[in-house]
């Protein structure tokens, strides 16, 4: 039975996309006493974490059972300031890692395009960003970590330590337990500004060309694609690629404060937009304003943290823009040979008018040991999609490539995947299954994902 002292409230929830809300209860749990509770009082829906809410479908959701409120257990245990590692609760966000640790000189190893993530959260979909090519993705930095497993103990995890419930932590989406805390390998930096590099290309050829033969001598590379451009100009893109500035480049650029880091919000969009009012018209238009306004060659720019890594969270709250029917993110990853479907993708978005003022083109380096992790070596792009009629047949077609190409879509972003296609896209599941099974054999952990993939 629910001790009384776990406060528990229905809530209706969405991934971040707004597509398929479902009603849950939700647990306000503070102390890992009240974990332990929660996943001992889970009923046959189970239980699962949720941080901030920023998976775009329906990987933090649980009809019908419980919802662990990650942020609620928020805050640093320890520092080790020599060695720049960070013992951090699970539900502290990489936002508040950022605001505390910036000023004395450290990074997040590892930040996706918003700072709104939990270090659970970061865990459980093994998150990935501008630099995978050179550090790899967020559980290469996890030293160790506590895992409250199915039958209601903590359990101490590292590479070392039961490496095999470790590393099936890891990108295992929440599935093998609720992660307590971590401790993490930050990233030293001279400054907090990064120097920054833009190349504007006319096509996707050219980008990806810019990319192969340079991205090896950056530290972070992104590439912005209009998606909307067709003929001649189809995938024309924006390469934006750097590193941290030194203490030095930073005062001799002007910064009074090289350490100095303030990121700012604007006020949230009221949810009052209509579903349809980003549509290949207001996106053109967009994609041919971002375009224009971004020099075809510059070199040595200083930007701020902010613009460079997480331009979106500016806008609170931005995924209403897209009104209430939401978005779809698709985000896929291929082998570095399979250039041809990064090729195709673009040709047929382009030509079916999928609209996308977000398409983002990376490489990575070589994926990680974890079963479910999502990087692999090669080329990965994602793409948010308003959802639209037949959109859902025309990205089946484009799975099918993917898995021919023995590439893989990102479970943390999915929210209609065919479930018959992720055995193919992750081979090792069944390897994964066991040693979630050993640790959770009454399948206490789950989520609408889980049932929606058969993943468990």
């Amino acid at each position: 039975m629910r001790g009384p002292e776990l406060e528990i409230e229905p809530k209706l929830l969405a991934g971040w996309g707004r597509t398929a809300p479902t009603l849950s209860d939700f647990v306000h749990a503070r102390t890992s006493e009240q974990v332990v509770q929660a996943v001992q009082a889970a009923n046959g829906r189970g239980v699962v974490a949720r941080g901030l809410g920023r998976g775009y479908g329906d990987c933090a959701q649980n009809a019908g059972g419980l919802v662990l409120d990650g942020p609620g257990r928020s805050g640093i245990i320890e520092v080790d300031l020599e060695r720049s590692q960070v013992r951090a609760l699970a539900g502290t966000s990489l936002d508040e890692l950022m605001k505390w640790f910036v000023p004395l000189g450290m990074f997040v190893p590892v930040t996706p395009g918003t700072r709104s993530v939990t270090v659970g959260g970061a865990i459980a979909a093994d998150i990935h960003g501008k630099n995978h090519h050179i550090k790899g993705s967020w559980g290469s930095h996890v030293l160790s970590l506590r895992l409250v497993d199915g039958f209601g103990t903590i359990r101490e995890l590292s590479p070392s330590q039961e490496p095999e419930l470790f590393w099936a932590t890891i990108g295992g989406m929440g599935l093998t337990g609720i992660v307590v805390d971590a401790t993490i390998q930050m990233t030293p930096i001279g400054s907090s500004f990064v120097v920054v590099d833009t190349d504007r290309t006319d096509d996707l050829d050219g980008v990806m060309t810019l990319m192969r033969e340079g991205d090896e001598y950056y530290d972070y590379s992104v590439a912005w694609i209009d998606l909307i451009a067709t003929g001649a100009h189809m995938g024309r893109s924006i390469l934006e690629r750097g590193r941290f500035a030194t203490r030095e480049e930073a005062l001799a650029a002007g910064r009074a404060d090289p350490y100095k880091y303030s990121p700012h919000q604007l006020i949230s969009p009221p949810d009052l937009f209509p579903s349809g009012l980003l549509n290949r018209l207001t996106i053109r238009a967009f994609n041919e304003l971002w375009y224009r306004k971004a020099p075809k060659l510059k070199r040595d720019h200083i930007s701020s943290i902010e613009a460079f890594f997480h331009p979106l969270d500016m806008i609170e709250d931005w995924n209403r823009l897209y009104g209430q029917r939401g978005f779809l993110q698709w985000q896929f990853a291929v082998p570095d040979e399979a250039t041809d479907v990064v090729r195709t993708t673009v040709e047929r978005l382009s030509a079916a008018g999928a609209s996308s003022f977000l398409a983002v083109l990376k490489r990575f380096g070589p994926g990680n040991i974890a079963p479910l992790s999502f990087p692999t070596k090669g080329w990965t792009l994602a793409l948010d999609i308003p959802v639209a009629a037949n959109l859902d047949r025309l990205l089946d077609e484009l799975d099918e490539l993917v898995v021919a190409a023995e590439g893989r879509v990102y479970l943390a972003k999915d929210s209609r995947v065919r479930p018959e296609l992720v055995p193919d896209m992750y081979p090792r599941l069944d390897e994964w299954r066991q040693v979630r099974n050993a640790a959770d054999p009454e399948g206490r952990f789950c989520s609408d994902m889980s049932r929606r993939l058969n993943l468990i």
